[in-house]
Order: C-alpha cells, then sequence, then structure tokens
C-alpha cells in the first residue's frame, strides 16, 4: 500500500535479524510478515507454543506465514516476565542468524479498568509485561545490537501527555505504557550514535484480537487494519540510525513519506467512524432543571413539563418511547447509568421486566451493568455522535459488570439513533 516512489521503498530489510516480541498474532506478526517480504530473518519471540481457546495462532503458525513470505523464523517460547527465557532467545537467535540488527517490544498487557476494579495480579502482569519485560529484552539485545551496522530498538507504546485524562480511568496500563515510552527517552540518549531507539502509536484504533475481546462484536468496522503500524515501523526500521528518540504516529509519519488514501488501512473503507478527541460538535446547552423527589425517584412530570427537559433528560425520555417487547426479550439487562454534569445523577434503563421502563434514581432491581461518563458525552453516545466502544477505550465510558450485555446495549442503540 505504500507508494512506490516513496524514498523508504528501496531500503530493504534482506538479511537483517528482528526479535520481535508478541510476534504469534496481531501488530507483531503484521511487522514480522513486512519485513519478511524483503527477506528478513524473523525471532518470533512469543508465549503461545500450544492453540489457545480464543486467540488465533502461535509461534509455529506465524513462523509458517513468516518462511511464506519470504523470510526465514525462528519460533522462541517466550514469557517476557521470564527473564531466562528472553536470555534463551537470544542466545538462540544469535546462534541461528549471527546477530540481531532490530528489536520490536510490541509484547503488552492491558486492562483498561479504574483503581479501585484492577486486581493486584492484573498490575503486576502490566508491570511486568509492559515495563519490566520491555526492559529487560531491551537489555539482552542492546550487546548484540551495538554490533550491527544499523541497529533500532522500536517499542510499541504512546508518546507521554501527562493530562490527567490519560489516568484517570486506567491509571495502571497508563502507568506501564509510559513506562514503556520512558525506556525509549533514557535509552534513546544513553545510546545515541550506537542504536536508535523510537517509539510508534497508533492514531486510531487497530483490529486485532484484543480488540475484539475488548469491544465485541462489530467493532472491527470502526478500526484500521494492522497493516498501518506494519508500514509505519518499515519506515522506521529502515531509516538511519541517528534517527533517534521519537515518539511517531502512524499516520503522521505515513503522510510525511507519500502516503495520501488510508482508506486502505480502514477494515470497512468510507465507513470508519475513529476517534476524535475534538471531532465532535459542542451539545446546544439547554436550559431548564431535573426535578426530583425526596426519595430520588423520578421526576415530577407535571413540573419538568413547564421547563424544557435538560438533553439527558429528553434522551431517556425518547428511549422509553421507544422501548418494546422484542427489546425486553433479546437484552434482558438492566443498566444503571452514573452521570456527571448537567442533567446528571443516577438514571436507569430497565429491559429485563416486562415492557421495559426507564428513569432517574437507581433502577427497581438490582442493575447488570452499571456505566460512569459525562452527561455530555452520554447525550452523544445516545445520539450516534459517539461510538459506545470508543467511548470505552478512550477513558469517556467506564464499564462495571456484564461485559456481554453492554455489547447488547450498544446494538440497540444503533437501532435508536435514528429517532434519538
Amino acid at each position: 500500500s505504500l507508494p512506490s516512489t516513496s524514498p523508504f521503498t528501496f531500503r530493504k530489510l534482506a538479511g537483517c535479524t528482528l526479535f520481535i516480541t508478541g510476534a504469534s498474532r496481531g501488530i507483531g506478526k503484521a511487522i514480522a510478515l513486512k519485513a519478511a517480504k524483503d527477506g528478513a530473518n524473523i525471532v518470533i519471540a512469543a508465549k503461545t507454543a500450544e492453540p489457545h481457546p480464543t486467540l488465533p495462532g502461535t509461534i509455529y503458525t506465524a513462523a509458517a506465514e513468516i518462511e511464506a513470505a519470504g523470510g526465514k523464523a525462528l519460533p522462541c517460547v517466550v514469557n517476557v516476565r521470564e527473564e531466562q527465557q528472553i536470555i534463551n532467545a537470544v542466545e538462540n537467535a544469535v546462534k541461528t542468524f549471527g546477530g540481531i540488527d532490530i528489536l520490536v517490544n510490541n509484547a503488552s498487557a492491558i486492562s483498561l479498568t479504574g483503581t479501585l476494579e484492577t486486581e493486584t495480579k492484573k498490575v503486576n502482569l502490566m508491570m511486568d509485561v509492559n515495563v519490566r519485560g520491555t526492559y529487560l529484552t531491551s537489555k539482552t539485545c542492546l550487546p548484540h545490537l551495538r554490533k550491527s551496522r544499523n541497529p533500532h530498538i522500536l517499542n510499541l507504546s504512546p508518546p507521554m501527555n501527562l493530562n490527567p485524562m490519560w489516568f484517570k480511568n486506567h491509571c495502571a496500563y497508563t502507568i506501564s505504557k509510559y513506562g514503556m515510552s520512558m525506556c525509549v527517552l533514557g535509552m534513546a540518549e544513553e545510546f545515541r550514535g550506537e542504536v536508535a531507539v523510537n517509539a510508534l502509536w497508533p492514531k486510531t484504533a487497530i483490529h486485532t484480537a484484543a480488540m475484539d475481546m475488548l469491544g465485541g462484536s462489530g467493532i472491527e468496522k470502526q478500526c484500521r487494519k494492522t497493516d498501518i503500524l506494519a508500514d509505519a515501523a518499515y519506515c522506521i526500521l529502515t531509516k538511519p540510525k541517528s534517527f533517534t528518540g521519537n515518539f511517531i504516529i502512524d499516520e503522521v509519519l505515513l503522510r510525511e513519506e507519500g502516503v495520501k488514501d488510508f482508506d486502505v488501512y480502514a477494515i470497512a473503507p468510507g465507513k470508519t467512524d475513529l476517534p476524535d478527541e475534538n471531532a465532535f460538535e459542542e451539545e446546544k446547552k439547554l436550559s431548564g432543571s431535573q426535578h426530583e423527589g425526596p426519595d430520588g425517584g423520578k421526576e415530577n412530570t407535571e413540573s419538568a413539563a413547564a421547563k424544557p427537559l435538560s438533553p439527558v433528560a429528553e434522551t431517556f425520555r425518547v428511549i422509553e418511547g421507544a422501548m418494546s417487547e422484542e427489546y425486553v426479550r433479546t437484552t434482558q439487562g438492566v443498566f444503571q447509568f452514573e452521570l456527571s454534569g448537567d442533567g446528571g445523577g443516577t438514571w436507569y434503563i430497565d429491559l429485563k421486566t416486562k415492557g421495559g421502563s426507564t428513569g432517574r434514581g437507581k433502577p427497581p432491581v438490582t442493575a447488570d451493568v452499571v456505566m460512569s461518563m459525562s452527561s455530555e458525552d452520554f447525550v452523544k453516545m445516545f445520539t450516534g455522535k459517539l461510538k459506545p466502544t470508543m467511548a470505552f477505550m478512550s477513558g469517556k465510558l467506564r464499564i462495571k459488570g456484564n461485559m456481554a450485555l453492554a455489547i447488547k446495549l450498544e446494538k440497540m442503540l444503533s437501532q435508536l439513533n435514528s429517532k434519538l
């Protein structure tokens, strides 16, 4: 998909040895296959040796694909939490291919949960894989990278933005990914002139097996293919080692390299609705107030009728009007919303009890799913201006409870949007 006139298409990775963590599937495998087309040697350093019950691919199936693409493959069982496994794989790579030219730290663990909801074992996993695993793999490869003619380390990690919004909804995950980015900062300076060290991050959601697990069915239509990161990584890894200490966004780099058509990277060309923090127009603020009884129950409709409803109340009014036995029968869930801002507070949608209902306050029965977000984003989500999965991935929406039911609600939303 890269233009044939672009200069980096002539800088080949033939004969180069790439050590890629987490290369049995997803982004790591896509980068491996891109390099394999040049005739590169790929060390597949990943955990999956036996088929996983839900995730596709093993180190051996990835190796077969790499060989078929024109590269040479060395599958190695590596859990980056285990230092000895890293050391063994690096020694095996050097023995097999004579050295290591490129390290891609792609292996990563994710849990987009708040501080109180993140189990200690999940915190340990993210810190061990993302920060410690990246650090130890880099440390083990560096003596060999220093002997290469054009050595690179590439971490799949974000630019460091200390705005609290990137921390507040998934503090442990953000800390762990920024730990990978801090490795770039430190090592790029420490090994300047010897080894290039850079970070790569996508501008949009990328469709992987992990994304399917987080977002559920249909999420792929809002995503780009892993190819965009593979092409961006190829650009970086074929640059001279003086190109170092950079935090690169895939689309920004590819535009600089002459790519103009990004529809080729979309799972659903022309239909991808990808998140942009500032893309949504501000909702017109309506005057009016909510009236709540002393028991915290539904608002007094007689009092409220005298004043315009808030956007939140109007949204729930339309939802209740659109309720049907079919929605209740196919959903069978109770959803509680904790909304901050104008017209906020506790609201619910009951799609379990006969006929269904909505209202202010806690639901009549225990909620299966509790969703927390701002009133403004709630209205955007229910009017089709903000995709629920993207709201969740960007931290605008927090979900507790049954994720399968949350995904069912998203399907109902797509049918309601035309009425809202």
